[in-house]
Parts: C-alpha cells; sequence; structure tokens
C-alpha cells in the first residue's frame, strides 16, 4: 500500500504534525504542475507502445470497472489539495526551489512520457510532485498523478538519483495501474454487493460512498499482487527514463535494512522481504537494454 493507513486521521494530519515535531519549516509556496504532453518528452526518447513493454504484468483488474475513473481522480485531487494546503499553512511544503524537490520534479519529468502506454488516461493527467517535512518515511501518487515524497524517506534512507526514481517509478505505477480504484471497487462490493453498480451510477443514495471515497483513497492496502506490478511497472518506467534498474533492488535492500516500522507510512505497508528483491533481480535484465538505450539519447 502507498496511501497512509490510519483510519481515523489522513495523511496530510499526520505529515503536518510530523512536520512540526521535526522543525521543517518552510515558507508558502506556489502551485507546481508537471505537463504530460509533448513538452515533457525529454531526450531520454518517446514513450513506447503498449507491445513494446518488457516486463509482464497482464491485464489491469476488471473491478476497476465498478468505480468511475473521473469520481476517483477528482476525490484525489481533492484530498491532495488539502493536504497541500494544511502543509502550507505550516510551513511544511516545501518551496519550489528546495534541493530535493527539484530533483524530485526533475525525475518525474523523465517518467512522464513513458506512462501514457500503460493507462491512455493519463495523457490528460495534471501531475503533480511535492515535498514534505515529515520524519515518516513515505511516499505516494494519487489517482491523477498527485506525488507526494516525504523527507524522510529520502534522508533515513539515503537515496541517490536511481533510488528515488524507482520510489516514483513504483508509486506512478500504482496510480497508472489504478490499483485504487480496483480496490475501491472490491472494498465496497463487499460491503453492498450488487447496489455498488446503482450508488456510483447516481441511480441510488450516494450518501457516505461520496462522503467517505477521498478519505478511503488514502487508507487503502495493495494486495501482493498489486505490490509486484507496481515495482515491474515502475522498473521499466525508470529504466525508460534513463535511471539504472539495479536501484531497485538496492533500494529494496535499503528498506529492508530498515525493518518494517511501526504504525502508518511506507516501510509498514511495503513488504521488503527476499522474494521481493528476488523478483527485482530477475526482471533487472529485461530492462537493461531500455536504459542502456535511454543512456544514449535513443
Amino acid at each position: 500500500m502507498c496511501w497512509l493507513c490510519d483510519a481515523k486521521r489522513t495523511a496530510q494530519v499526520a505529515a503536518q504534525g510530523d512536520a512540526a515535531a521535526d522543525g521543517h519549516r518552510w515558507s508558502s509556496r506556489r502551485g507546481f504542475l508537471l505537463a504530460a504532453g509533448a513538452g515533457a518528452v525529454t531526450a531520454a526518447g518517446l514513450a513506447p507502445s503498449a507491445a513494446d513493454a518488457q516486463v509482464d504484468v497482464g491485464r489491469a483488474s476488471a473491478m476497476r470497472g465498478l468505480v468511475p475513473a473521473q469520481q476517483r481522480e477528482n476525490a484525489a485531487t481533492q484530498q491532495y489539495g488539502q493536504m497541500l494546503a494544511e502543509a502550507r499553512a505550516k510551513n511544511a511544503l516545501a518551496p519550489d526551489h528546495h534541493p530535493q524537490l527539484v530533483k524530485l520534479r526533475a525525475i518525474a519529468r523523465q517518467l512522464i512520457p513513458h506512462t501514457t502506454p500503460w493507462n491512455d488516461r493519463s495523457r490528460g493527467w495534471q501531475w503533480e510532485v511535492n515535498l514534505i517535512g515529515s520524519s515518516q518515511i513515505n511516499a505516494f501518487c494519487m489517482p491523477g498523478g498527485k506525488i507526494a515524497f516525504y523527507t524522510g524517506i529520502l534522508d533515513k534512507l539515503q537515496l541517490n538519483d536511481d533510488e528515488q526514481a524507482m520510489i516514483m517509478g513504483h508509486e506512478m505505477a500504482h496510480a497508472l495501474r489504478e490499483h485504487a480504484r480496483a480496490r475501491l471497487a472490491k472494498t465496497q462490493a463487499t460491503g453492498i454487493g450488487l447496489s455498488l453498480g446503482a450508488q456510483l451510477l447516481g441511480l441510488g443514495d450516494l450518501g457516505n460512498l461520496a462522503a467517505n471515497l477521498g478519505t478511503q483513497l488514502l487508507s487503502l492496502k495493495y494486495s501482493r499482487d498489486d505490490e509486484t506490478e507496481a515495482d515491474l511497472v515502475g522498473l521499466e518506467l525508470a529504466a525508460r527514463g534513463a535511471y539504472r534498474p539495479q536501484a531497485s533492488v538496492t533500494l529494496w535492500e535499503k528498506m529492508a535494512a530498515q525493518g518494517g516500522g511501526n504504525g502508518p507510512g511506507f516501510l509498514s505497508t511495503h513488504p521488503s522481504g527476499p522474494n521481493r528483491i528476488r523478483e527485482l533481480q530477475s526482471n533487472v535484465p529485461k530492462v537493461q537494454g531500455l536504459y542502456e538505450q535511454a543512456r544514449r539519447g535513443g
């Protein structure tokens, strides 16, 4: 899972509490969007067709069709905006010139041009990357391309550029494969069965569903299969962006060294056992050629 999973408090509250405790104080800043159109294509090359994918993750879950994509993305955008507003109010939102944020946005620009084969809807996403001062080891990408990193994951793990790209790719992959949309559908289907369809289509009482959708986006737990998909799709995105594939392995070795941690956060919801590392290691050769081609600018 890449969402903060405290059912009683949303991610933004936890983030700002940690920020205040850590002494992160940044001045207010303006919003920043990363275009996913032609202007975002970099020297790493144009995006491939879907048939060119080197990792094998199969088709996206059919369950996602039970939750309207636009509704899900709108809810995520609202939650993301609230999170940024609260961070800004506490001076915990990194300014545009912050070195770590500048680097993260540069990485995003390298990866975004390669996202559309995984989800055509991403052509219209308003990608955004922000950095929040917090000791939590966490990062996430909400539906619609809203990305946040916490300083804790960068500082405590001492991540290099390639490892940061692997996290970025992993989080983007969750959004591209619409894992949140599928998990929401499964959660709702478990609770209300066939009435879900009527609710989502406006044929019944939207009530709690509409009220809770945004919060659910911040409390979903991804399945093991979802995590594997995100690992592999993220690995390919990063390789196509000219980031070293082997960094996926060193990243999770660092995660494993940190242990699972306690409470909400990235480590507690991203198991970093040997199976995960072996799976990544076995897929590194599949994307090595993409990395080398991207490095040559071809």
